[in-house]
């Protein structure tokens, strides 16, 4: 069983859209930079500029981050364990054999309990279904080379 990668969301993003997300994010954190230095007397006074700079730094953040391909969501296998990042912006979860109890495999969701408690919940939806079933299978794969009880519903 060799290293997968499956892509969670839309991967279509052309190289002309990732550089306008980069020249989107570098401006927005242009513009609040320059409202900080010339609406420096008014931070004092008033929140909602306080609000505004805020939100145009991070929105510019992300930004530069989803042009940079670093906001994918992803399902990543291998024989040795399993990277899951459902967020855009949270780290990826890794999963080791050692640490899963059971994975319970439904329609359109995987369900990862752990040994220690909890579950992590691998929700694909409706919108790109192609790689439900192959992720499926590197799933079952991975259970069945490390022993890990898996059971399927059908809802």
């Amino acid at each position: 069983m060799g290293e997968r990668l499956f892509f969670l969301d839309n991967r279509d993003g052309s190289h002309i859209t990732r550089v306008f997300q980069l020249v989107l994010g570098v401006l927005c954190i242009g513009i609040a930079i320059y409202w900080m230095i010339f609406n420096i007397k008014s931070l004092n006074t008033d929140n909602n500029l306080w609000i505004t700079i805020a939100f145009l730094i991070l929105f510019g953040i992300y930004q530069i981050l989803a042009g940079a391909g670093k906001t994918k969501k992803y399902i990543e296998t291998g024989p040795e364990q399993i990277r899951l990042k459902q967020n855009s912006v949270l780290p990826a979860v890794t999963l080791k054999p050692g640490d899963i109890q059971k994975i319970e495999v439904y329609p359109i969701s995987i369900t990862f309990l752990l040994k220690r408690g909890g579950n992590i919940k691998l929700r694909f939806g409706v919108t790109y279904t192609d790689i439900i079933q192959p992720v499926k299978e590197e799933i079952v794969k991975f259970a069945g080379l490390h022993n890990i009880l898996i059971e399927e519903f059908s809802e």
